[in-house]
């Protein structure tokens, strides 16, 4: 039995193992966002990053994604402040809150589908970025809803 680490541990002293393990697999952190230059307000919308399986909702190229796709954001604790645009149900977002993980999260539930099966997951939903041009995206913004 694995040890409850993100109980017993701040994401400051989390092994790289234990980081990545911190990842629900929702895939929401993948989907492009926009950004209101008036106000600074960013928006997500339901257009997935193209190295992203919305079905599987994992990364296609997960160890080289950084340089197939600049833009994307990896997630380090050097930056986890300024992540308050991740879901309310981010793993890496509710321990940098102090609250627990959700019970359908594969660390607790032991399953990697109860993400999916919860509702969570961009499965269903997430269109491919190659399918919407770019300037149609504002129309497709979607809520980052918490689900619990």
């Amino acid at each position: 039995m694995m040890s409850r680490f993100w109980e017993e541990k701040t994401l400051s002293e989390l092994s790289p193992d234990e980081w990545e393990a911190l990842c629900d697999g929702c895939g929401r952190c993948c989907l492009h966002k926009l950004e209101d230059d008036e106000t600074g307000e960013v928006y997500t919308t339901a257009i997935a990053c193209r190295l992203l399986n919305t079905h599987s909702c994992q990364c296609s190229n997960y160890p080289q994604r950084k340089q197939l796709v600049p833009e994307c954001t990896k997630l380090t604790l050097a930056d986890i402040e300024h992540f308050h645009w991740l879901p309310e149900t981010c793993a890496y977002r509710l321990m940098a809150e102090g609250k627990a993980l959700y019970d359908w999260h594969p660390l607790i539930s032991g399953s990697q589908e109860a993400v999916h099966t919860e509702g969570v997951s961009v499965r269903g939903f997430a269109l491919a970025a190659a399918s919407v041009p770019e300037e149609e995206w504002e129309y497709h913004l979607i809520p980052m809803v918490s689900h619990g």
